[in-house]
């Protein structure tokens, strides 16, 4: 019986030692953010004038108004609207998007250069969408 508990004790520490060597990874190396963190948030400088342009690349009209103080402005298929430039300073300013149809939308925001950004606005299945881009009076751009 002591024989048998010795060879299977002997089995047990050899198999975990063949497979904890064999299934070892290489040693974890910490790295920075910058690393794998993904893009970085949309920034421009608070206070800062930008221009705002619009690009429907959805088959349908679609709805804009930027803010709640504004009337909603229809947008077509392909077209592009250019707003005044905004100052990014208190109060904060929201730009609105829908489908009249209730179909969700996804957009896109690309910073042009150093005082442009661009909404493209495109079809999405996956609901509820977005629905707002969010000009914070810091200069961050949040998609809603």
């Amino acid at each position: 019986m002591l024989k048998i508990s010795k060879i299977v004790s002997t089995a047990i520490i050899a198999t975990t030692l063949l497979f904890g060597v064999s299934n070892n990874p290489s040693p974890i190396q910490a790295q920075t953010c910058a690393s794998r963190c993904g893009r970085r948030p949309l920034q421009f400088v608070p206070g800062q004038l930008v221009q705002i342009e619009v690009v429907n690349r959805t088959p349908r009209v679609l709805q804009l108004q930027k803010s709640e103080v504004s009337k909603a402005i229809a947008i077509q298929p392909g077209q592009t609207i250019k707003f005044e430039q905004v100052r990014l300073t208190d109060p904060n300013i929201s730009l609105l998007f829908w489908d009249d149809t209730g179909r969700s939308l996804s957009a896109s925001l690309n910073k042009i250069n150093a005082s442009t950004l661009r909404v493209e606005l495109r079809p999405n299945w996956r609901i509820p969408g977005d629905r707002s881009v969010d000009f914070r009076d810091d200069g961050m751009i949040n998609l809603l």
